[in-house]
């Protein structure tokens, strides 16, 4: 058996042939993560629930278990599921004190199919209250930090899964992704998260299931391993209609064909917007990253030139859409429970009950105007590079962005412009890491795909991610250092 310090270091692809070659088994696997969990814990917060006996018994059940799908297959690698999602027998909060005690009955569709495929449930992720916000942090569980700086934030709200995986706690995470939250965290640690298209992941029991703005998706170290999770999610699901079948060839496979023969794959035509045409105040370090990692990808024979769509009025348009969501989701607790849920939900909710048919209609159009630009520009281009974060990680004792580089924001979701946006494209976009300020913290690098191009858009990703080389430096271990704005 292999030291649990050398299984922690091992990316998802290279645990799971391990598994499938019988040279280490899920019990071992289990015991490395629960050790890395002891040992970096309590410095950063990211896995506050805990179900380790659950995962052994499974481990055990799994090894029994005929006719196995190769495609997203994970062998018995254990794995994290964000603490919105109920896990059946295991705490689930949604990072609520509403919610503080509840143990759900049945587990959610997605983690059902994670677990037919051999995913192994290990921890709940901690989370923003109902994953609303940028920063991870909650009444129940407390701050997530980020280790490269632990005075910092990882973002939110994907935080703890971020963490969790550039600390080698485990070797996938699940996430789930509005306004930016499986993007902004996976910029903020230096991982990579992927927002999926509406429909590719199934969203099972949400109240919002018509709508297309909220999605689940995977994080990881990697993009290899990126696509594996995808495989493992992918696929029509009877409780969500707006899913469709996984495509014939796996993600896994695309992104092997492309670092095996990357001429064939390589982009075209790519553009890059440091503030999506002016409008997204971006703070200058990191401008001054994502410039530097251009002009690298440029030196190496990328085609990038500067350009994006006509973004229109689509931020206040987002705005709009989300408190619509909020209503949907919160306007019956606010009735019953409004003492127990932070004011910015409470103030997102309330924007939503105020607004008028018209106001929604005017958005809806909005909407469906920018995602015709857009279609448009991508006859154009394959990819569209922009910023993440218009910051890079801050104080994690700030609950969030007011403003950048003296531009003030007046609510909360104002600093996640670069990421909303990007939703309302209904592209898939991921959060790549693209190097570091010159105080060390990591920034990431958006990518945009063609509408429903996830295989594409992995193809490009894992090109880049091997021309660059960061992915090799995960995982760390915890780091002090000072608090930075």
């Amino acid at each position: 058996m292999a030291a649990s310090t050398e299984l922690t270091k091992l990316t998802a692809r290279e645990a799971v042939r391990l598994l499938e070659a019988g040279e280490v088994s899920p019990l071992e696997l289990i015991d490395a993560a629960a050790a890395r969990i002891a040992a970096v814990e309590p410095a950063v917060n990211a896995l506050p629930t805990l179900c380790l006996d659950r995962a052994r018994a499974a481990a055990k059940v799994l090894a029994e278990r005929p006719g196995k799908d190769k495609r997203g297959w994970l062998a018995g690698l254990p794995i994290a599921i964000k603490d919105l999602m109920d896990v059946e027998g295991v705490r689930t909060t949604y990072a609520s004190p509403i919610y503080a005690d509840h143990v759900p009955t049945a587990s959610h569709p997605l983690v059902g199919r994670i677990e037919d495929r051999g995913g192994l449930v290990v921890a709940k992720s901690n989370t923003p209250e109902f994953g609303a916000g940028g920063n991870t942090y909650n009444a129940v569980f407390g701050k997530t930090r980020n280790p490269w700086n632990t005075s910092l934030t990882p973002g939110g709200s994907s935080g703890g899964a971020a963490v969790a995986l550039a600390t080698g706690e485990v070797w996938l995470a699940h996430g789930s992704d509005h306004g930016g939250s499986l993007r902004g965290p996976a910029a903020h640690t230096s991982v990579v998260g992927l927002r999926p298209s509406p429909g590719r992941v199934t969203r099972g029991t949400s109240n919002n299931l018509f709508n297309p703005s909220s999605v689940e998706g995977p994080m990881a170290r990697n993009v290899p391993d990126i696509a594996l999770f995808l495989d493992t999610m992918a696929g029509q699901c009877p409780r969500d209609p707006m899913t469709r079948p996984a495509p014939e060839r796996g993600y896994a496979d695309t992104v092997d064909a492309a670092l095996a023969d990357k001429r064939a794959w390589w982009p075209k035509r790519v553009a890059f917007s440091p503030d999506l045409g002016g409008i997204a105040p971006v703070s200058k370090a990191v401008r001054g990253v994502l410039g530097a990692a251009v002009r690298n990808l440029q030196s190496l024979g990328i085609p990038i030139e500067e350009a994006c769509p006509e973004m229109g009025e689509i931020g206040e348009a987002f705005q709009i859409l989300r408190a619509m969501i909020f209503v949907v989701n919160h306007g019956e607790r606010l009735k019953t429970h409004r003492d127990m849920i932070k004011q910015d939900i409470i103030w997102n909710t309330e924007k939503g009950l105020a607004l008028t048919p018209e106001q929604i209609a005017w958005a809806e159009r909005e909407r469906a105007a920018f995602h015709r630009r857009v279609i448009a520009f991508f006859e154009i281009y394959d990819l569209l590079l922009l910023p993440v974060t218009v910051l890079p990680p801050y104080d994690v004792n700030k609950t969030r962005i007011d403003g950048v580089d003296g531009v003030k924001f007046d609510n909360y979701i104002a600093a996640s412009m670069t990421t909303s946006s990007i939703t309302l494209t209904a592209c898939p976009s991921l959060s790549l890491p693209a190097g570091f300020t010159e105080d060390g913290r990591p920034v990431g690098l958006q990518m945009v795909g063609r509408p429903q191009d996830e295989a594409g858009l992995l193809a490009a990703a894992a090109l880049i991610e091997d021309m660059t080389g960061l992915a090799g430096t995960l995982p760390i271990d915890p780091r002090e250092g000072p608090v930075l704005d």
